[in-house]
């Protein structure tokens, strides 16, 4: 059954908002997309776009053929991107609560399934909660890839949500989100305004608190991938939240059984260069940038995260875990004001 807060989303999204125009604050959007990602995008319909609330770019790349599932998919924006980039032998399965958001998605799978050519759809779209995929017919270890665009921080049971993820994500799968966190906890006053809570604000996550979700879970190390301070544009709103600080920040993790430090065990990662789209060179996270056919000595989780992976194909890994040289010396600078970078995974 859907909470209070679950059903005033479910309204806010699915009446009070008509278009992106309608907005309250700029949190929820972001026109930083990849030129890539932009030509895919001018073949979508108008109506699919106009509907889009999303705070960041969560599409990873090396997609073709993937089992791909879009938590709060929405009118379907990010889920027909998708659709191109996974090719025809690929699946995408949005998940939505909001049933007018998915009445959008819904009624243009037909005309995206023939603009890219395909003889039958590949992608879908079910109306449930993300809160419990079993609901909406996912199974155990069933996807390769778990996105979410700004719609994480609307969930109001965040443990279950992350539960359901790594349930339904098959071994080496990837979790590639981009979502609103704040610099500390938010009060439950703005927690339980409709408005803030609407704008992807009163639900947003302490991000610390994520990474005590997270290390609960099993998950030992996740990445940061980018992060972005978020202005609000709104007095009243401003107000509200007073000196919390809130990002939009975009992460990775893998269903991987990784360590909760960097160790280093003297391995080197070596890019080929042949990843789609990166001929020059790859990027991991906000720290780990490999530049096509030099190699990089790296922790044990990093050669985990490229070696056992769909990415495995990409990167030639020398040396195992025989021998063992204490905690790897490396991790991000941490930006100014930024929440927590430093702990946002292992630290490598």
């Amino acid at each position: 059954m859907a909470s209070t807060i679950q059903r005033q989303v479910q309204d806010y999204y699915g009446s009070a908002l008509q278009t992106n125009q309608d907005l309250k604050t700029n949190a929820c959007c972001t026109d930083d997309v990849p030129a890539a990602y932009k030509r895919i995008l001018a073949e979508l319909e108008p109506e699919v776009l106009e509907k889009y609330y999303g705070c960041g770019v969560c599409i990873p790349p090396a997609v073709e053929g993937l089992t791909v599932l879009d938590l709060g998919s929405g009118s379907g924006r990010n889920a027909y991107l998708l659709s191109k980039l996974v090719g025809e032998q690929g699946h995408v399965i949005g998940v939505d609560m909001t049933e007018e958001q998915l009445a959008v998605a819904r009624r243009h799978v037909a005309a995206h399934t023939a603009r890219f050519g395909y003889r039958q759809p590949n992608v879908e779209f079910r109306h449930d909660y993300i809160e419990d995929l079993a609901a909406a017919g996912l199974e155990d270890n069933s996807v390769d890839l778990v996105v979410s665009n700004c719609v994480l921080n609307l969930s109001t049971d965040k443990a279950a949500t992350y539960r359901e993820i790594f349930r339904v994500l098959k071994p080496g799968g990837e979790l590639f989100i981009a979502g609103v966190f704040a610099d500390r906890r938010v009060p439950e006053a703005l927690r339980h305004d409709l408005v803030p809570y609407g704008e992807c604000l009163g639900g947003a996550l302490y991000i610390e608190d994520l990474r005590r979700l997270l290390l609960g879970l099993g998950l030992r190390d996740y990445r940061l991938t980018a992060q972005r301070r978020l202005s609000i544009d709104n007095p009243a709103i401003e107000r509200q939240v007073g000196n919390i600080k809130f990002y939009s920040m975009t992460s990775r993790a893998f269903q991987l059984d990784l360590e909760d430090q960097c160790e280093d065990y003297g391995q080197v990662a070596t890019y080929l260069g042949t990843a789609p789209d990166a001929p020059h060179g790859f990027t991991l996270d906000d720290h780990h940038f490999f530049e096509t056919g030099r190699p990089v000595l790296v922790c044990g989780n990093t050669a985990d995260m490229l070696s056992r992976t769909r990415y495995g194909r990409y990167f030639r890994i020398n040396g195992e875990k025989e021998r063992h040289f204490g905690l790897f010396p490396c991790g991000p600078a941490p930006a100014a004001g930024a929440p927590g970078t430093a702990a946002a995974a292992c630290g490598c």
